[in-house]
């Protein structure tokens, strides 16, 4: 139980209109769900949970991400995302590092898909995709049907969004902790939370701050 208590998260990770001028636009293109063009960008702001007002408060860690160019990869195009972190010198955790990631991303029929393969995102597959397998439980993840209006400091966005949970291996009870990614037709992530295995309560959520799409 001990191994259960200290496990890091259940993972956690991402949409010309502009959030300062048109937050609440809902203007979307009809074939690009993850606004996958270059030079378009995203700034989130993480937000950790105060056990004693029971609300988020603004870490100081932001995540500036944008996309800075296109890979050729086994005769498919893959858009590459750059983020920089800033204001993590504490190392909180379920926020990213500070520093410059790099990721490359393709649109393959709705799957988000990364360069290894691995899907990080589905806008149309309701089935159940096991994620990880560890010796205390294995990390599930499941796209939900519907919408939901997800307001943000950006604006107010019609969001799907999937769950990230883990099942005990043994019993196959899920455990309580979950993450949430929201994304928009057209603008992509839009919010996400990051949880403990065993705790309901997600630490950190992180918000769209602001956003340049072309």
């Amino acid at each position: 139980m001990k191994r259960i208590l200290f496990a890091v998260c259940l993972f956690a990770l991402f949409s010309s209109c502009s959030s300062d001028d048109e937050g609440n636009s809902q203007l979307q293109p009809e074939s690009n769900f993850y606004a996958l063009t270059v030079g378009n960008s995203w700034v989130y702001k993480n937000y950790k949970y105060n056990i004693n007002t029971e609300l988020y408060e603004d870490t100081g860690v932001i995540d500036s991400i944008s996309i800075v160019g296109t890979e050729q990869l086994n005769e498919n195009t893959y858009y590459k995302f750059r983020r920089w972190t800033t204001g993590n010198e504490e190392n909180i955790a379920f926020c990213n590092p500070n520093g410059e990631h790099f990721e490359l991303l393709r649109d393959s029929l709705g799957y988000l898909v990364r360069d290894n393969g691995t899907v990080k995102f589905t806008n149309n597959d309701y089935t159940e995709r096991e994620l990880r397998v560890d010796t205390w439980g294995t990390v599930y993840e499941k796209l939900v049907a519907g919408e939901t209006n997800v307001v943000v400091e950006s604006g107010n966005f019609m969001s799907i969004h999937s769950e990230r949970y883990a099942r005990d291996n043994s019993s196959g009870e899920q455990f309580p902790g979950m993450d949430r990614f929201y994304y928009s037709d057209g603008f992509g992530l839009v919010f996400d939370t990051s949880s403990g295995v065993v705790n309901p309560i997600h630490v950190i959520e992180r918000r769209l701050d602001s956003y340049n799409i072309q």
